[in-house]
């Protein structure tokens, strides 16, 4: 007898109903004869499982409600791809043909009853973690970066000008010093309330906000006549400065992967460190020659045409609106760049699912990235160096200005030194992470004999040494920082001013290090959260910082500068065995509280 001829090409049944949301009906146009019937009985008839509500695409380990319905059409149509040799239903058919009279025979291809033919070892390509090239995405860095400048600049820029304000306002030093104080303050808690925002409004709307409250500011300094309204308005430039670094590391975990990570995240530090190394002479000029106000006035114009960047260039980012890069952007979302020049990747329209409501729960719940172990120890290490580094640079006005004799102009560039070690130590240490990360992956394939062409996803592979990857080379990094803070007091007896410039540059070197890896590794621990970890990390530091900023002038006049910063020295040799602990630990900590969230859900 004649086999029956080839069904018609169909789409795939399994796909077609995961669009519709209901069955297929079968075609019963071909009568299918009872051996066909047979093979069929003994082939799996449902490829595909669900997993808590999540629709596991055969044997890929990506979530298909990850695809919206316009990218599982695209993929539906692979399923009948035409080849030189004819469809694969064509083919199937054939292969049927021949194989029909051997039962034992397991056929390659299975003609479904819904009349589809599929291969059970096929299977759907993975999409990219982001489609945009690896130029468009350090064009994004460079933007958010230039973003990120402004909080170390409207910091450090302010240093110089601390003795004309003074003057000028007929107050004490001391007292000045205390907006010093209030800036980190705020700068710690501001991000709190803009990073929950940023991970669910986006990125693009925080951006446009914080920018919006600094320019504000900038007026309100530029006019401001006493002390109080520069304590004020100090404040709520902080706030609108400070979470732009907190937003850009969001932008950044949104694009990329752990593997991109450390040299993009280098990048981002290094461009935006620059404010500390171009801010102070950028003051001590403005002031020497323009007075204090005009540092405000700077400010406000770099500010507003960054804003005008972002506004023209910085697409949304954030996942759950833009998904990787695909999803076309509406609204305050779509750069104004896109209506001259639509993006060839945004193609495919995003499904009205419900937006994340910004709440008090979701500004409050950062707050408990605290109580995780390794969370916390990593962020109370990194605001130990970063308190000891903030009083070495806020106290360098008063110690070189009255030991050296410097005016406004001289003081700025005696910054440049600890400007130049926070670019050096932020750029290379990008290169170092992404070489660690390589090390460290390299070793873990040979573990668990996996091959270098197989695509590694960290978020399935629970048990690969991410904190090993970050914390390989930071030994060395905080043994330098140690040995250069103790010798920098004593330095300042020597009266050669090279000396200590030497030791503030290595002392901003290493304390960046530092900054870079803590801020990787964070991202890394949380990466659906990159923008609130990141605010929870300014938050520890800044708190910390703030103190140590306001005690430090104090304890320079009771204890002299070289005993102060031995003390600071040995206080941070005290904490290294926090490191130990996330070294030992960290890869456990990390695995109880992913089975705790998974349990949770």
């Amino acid at each position: 007898m004649e086999n029956p001829p080839p069904t018609p090409v169909g789409t795939h049944a399994a796909t077609l109903a995961s669009l519709t949301n209901k069955p297929v009906e079968e075609q019963t146009s071909v009568p299918m004869e009872p051996s066909l019937k047979e093979a069929l009985k003994i082939q799996p008839q449902n490829n595909r499982s669900t997993n808590n509500g999540w629709v596991m695409a055969r044997k890929s380990r990506i979530p298909s409600r990850a695809w919206n319905r316009q990218s599982v059409l695209v993929f539906a149509d692979f399923n009948n791809f035409e080849s030189p040799r004819g469809s694969r239903a064509e083919r199937a058919a054939e292969r049927y043909d021949d194989d029909l009279d051997d039962r034992d025979h397991r056929p390659d291809s299975v003609i479904s009853a819904a009349g589809s033919f599929y291969t059970p070892e096929k299977e759907l390509p993975e999409p990219p973690y982001h489609v945009f090239t690896l130029a468009k995405k350090k064009q994004l860095v460079y933007i958010v970066s230039l973003a990120g400048l402004f909080s170390p600049l409207s910091s450090n820029i302010y240093f110089p000008a601390l003795g004309r304000i003074a003057t000028d306002l007929k107050t004490s030093l001391t007292l000045i010093s205390l907006t010093i104080t209030v800036y980190m303050v705020v700068q710690g808690i501001a991000p709190s309330f803009w990073g929950p925002l940023s991970d669910t409004k986006g990125r693009r709307i925080t951006f446009i906000g914080t920018f919006a409250v600094y320019l504000l500011a900038n007026v309100g300094l530029a006019f401001s006549n006493s002390f109080v309204a520069l304590m004020v308005f100090r404040g709520i430039q902080a706030a609108g400065s400070a979470a732009t670094i907190s937003v850009g590391a969001g932008v950044i975990g949104d694009i990329t992967t752990a593997r991109e990570r450390g040299g993009l995240i280098g990048v981002f530090g290094g461009i935006r460190m620059m404010g500390q190394s171009i801010g102070p002479v950028f003051g001590g000029i403005l002031t020497q020659f323009l007075g204090f106000r005009s540092i405000f006035w700077f400010l406000f114009g770099l500010g507003a045409l960054t804003l005008l960047l972002i506004l023209l260039l910085l697409p949304e980012t954030l996942r759950s609106i833009a998904g990787n890069g695909t999803l076309r952007l509406t609204g305050i979302h779509r750069p104004l760049i896109y209506t001259f020049s639509p993006s060839d990747d945004a193609q495919i329209d995003r499904d009205p699912t419900p937006k994340k409501k910004l709440t008090i729960q979701s500004i409050v719940a950062p707050l408990k990235f605290l109580f995780e172990k390794d969370v916390f120890i990593t962020l109370f290490f990194g605001s130990i160096i970063y308190t000891v580094w903030s009083m070495v640079t806020s106290s360098t006005t008063a110690l070189f200005q009255a030991r050296f004799h410097l005016n406004d102009l001289q003081v700025g560039l005696a910054f440049l030194p600890n400007g130049a070690g926070c670019v050096a130590g932020s750029y290379l240490t990008g290169y170092l992470m992404d070489h660690d990360y390589r090390v460290v992956e390299s070793k873990y394939r040979k573990r668990k004999n996996i091959a270098e062409d197989v695509k590694l996803n960290k978020k399935e592979l629970a048990d690969f040494p991410i904190e090993e990857s970050r914390l390989r080379n930071i030994w060395w990094i905080v043994l330098i920082f140690v040995t250069t803070t103790a010798f920098y007091g004593f330095s300042l007896n020597l009266n050669i001013i090279a000396i200590p410039l030497i030791l503030q540059f290595f002392i901003a070197y290493t304390a960046t290090a530092v900054f870079s890896l803590n801020s990787a590794l964070v991202i890394d621990l949380y990466p659906g959260a990159s923008a609130s970890a990141t605010a929870v990390n300014n938050l520890m530091r800044c708190s910390v910082g703030a103190i140590g900023v306001g005690v430090v002038q104090l304890v320079i006049d009771k204890m002299g500068a070289g005993f102060t910063f031995l003390g600071f020295a040995l206080l941070t040799a005290g904490a290294t065995p926090c490191l130990v602990l996330e070294w030992c630990y960290g890869e456990g900590w990390r695995g109880e509280r992913r089975e705790r969230l998974r349990i949770a859900k």
